[in-house]
């Protein structure tokens, strides 16, 4: 079978041969990017940045967050001062008394949204464009790896 007979098939939602070019019986390959924003100072956001301020927003403690995503309290609480320090807008505040946690600022909120945002149309694009040129189907890291019941029931 051809590279061209390949993709036809694979567009076709068929799995591809594991003769020649396919990937001998594999699962698809999952598409998987880095994505950052910097100044001359270094990186200031990005992917796990990102995933910080999910995780604030979704326990409502950077200190439940942080253990979330496996990093002590002080590095997720420098993450965030770096990022507050180069933008210059607070991104979370404390919720109530001293041991009521952290919410997202509205700067937090929208920072963390228009990333996430950024980072789906990227995404899509490159996921997009592996199809168009690989001979086997790939995926997004969605695709991959669906939420599972027990993540949604955590918040």
């Amino acid at each position: 079978m051809t590279t061209k007979e390949q993709k036809e098939k694979v567009c076709e939602g068929e799995a591809p041969s594991t003769n020649g070019g396919g990937l001998g019986g594999v699962r698809p390959p999952v598409v998987r990017l880095r994505l950052w924003l910097e100044t001359e100072d270094g990186m200031f956001f990005g992917t796990g940045r990102g995933m910080l301020l999910e995780a604030v927003d979704r326990f409502g403690s950077l200190k439940k967050a942080a253990e979330h995503l496996g990093m002590s309290y002080r590095a997720a609480w420098g993450k965030i001062r770096k990022t507050e320090k180069v933008l210059g807008v607070q991104l979370i505040e404390q919720a109530g008394s001293r041991k009521g946690g952290h919410t997202l600022t509205p700067g937090g909120r929208l920072l963390m949204d228009k990333f996430g945002e950024w980072y789906e149309a990227v995404e899509a694009s490159a996921v997009g464009k592996a199809r168009e040129l690989f001979p086997w189907a790939c995926m997004s890291f969605k695709e991959a790896h669906p939420p599972r019941k027990h993540d949604e029931d955590e918040s």
